[in-house]
């Protein structure tokens, strides 16, 4: 499934935009609750408006809270961003450390948000058990599990480190581009002989072909031997 998921995806990247490791840390305390699209709208004038880590240490609250209102929480996102500035000043010379151990111990940082710094801005193959990762993996019975840390480590067996972001990545497309919440678009699906869950979606695949979302759908559509 791994296989056919780089056949499937053979370009993936983390989807929210970024230049340093500090503008991908935010971007992601960001992400939770709101789609990459709404993160990558409102980061351009934020990291100009903040542009290092004593700049958010020092943020005037109310004015970060407006900046980020669209992506939701933000009261709490801002705490987070606030805290992280503060925490990178005190501690770290105000750069984001490169370690597992030193980036869960940030305000707003859990291990999801740590592994997805250190595959994509410093190279470090890390798992990242979002949403879309834990229903996939549990829907090919991959695991039963529901704790993420659990399910990052068992996933982590099954796979080579070197893998583990490309592999994050191709699952999260695959989640947001094929296999739907609701309706899996299982006609045509690569995954479709291998995957224990096949018909729990869109069969037909013509129809299931109309549920196929993303800039890769052609690519995707030729695989599976469908046109739309």
């Amino acid at each position: 499934m791994n296989r056919t998921l780089q056949e499937a995806f053979p370009h993936v990247y983390c989807e929210l935009d970024f230049t340093t490791p500090l503008e991908l840390s935010v971007a992601t305390i960001l992400s939770a609750q709101c789609t990459d699209v709404r993160v990558n709208q409102v980061t351009p004038a934020l990291f100009r408006r903040y542009p290092d880590a004593f700049s958010y240490a020092s943020a005037d609250r109310t004015e970060l809270e407006e900046m980020i209102r669209s992506t939701g929480f933000y009261r709490n996102k801002a705490n987070s961003i606030i805290g992280l500035g503060q925490a990178l000043v005190d501690r770290f010379d105000g750069e984001v450390p490169g370690t597992l151990k030193e980036l869960v111990t940030l305000p707003g940082f859990g291990r999801k948000t740590a592994n997805v710094v250190l595959g994509n801005a410093f190279g470090v193959p890390g798992i990242t058990v979002d949403t879309h990762f834990g229903r996939l993996v549990r829907r090919w019975d991959w695991t039963q599990e529901t704790d993420p840390v659990k399910v990052e480590k068992v996933v982590g067996e099954l796979i080579p480190r070197k893998e583990w972001t490309d592999l994050s990545h191709r699952i999260i497309f695959h989640g947001r581009r094929v296999c739907h919440a609701r309706t899996p678009a299982c006609g045509v699906c690569l995954l479709a002989k291998d995957c224990p869950s096949f018909g729990e979606g869109q069969v037909d695949p013509v129809k299931a072909a109309a549920l196929v979302k993303g800039p890769e759908t052609d690519h995707l559509l030729a695989l599976a031997g469908t046109t739309e």
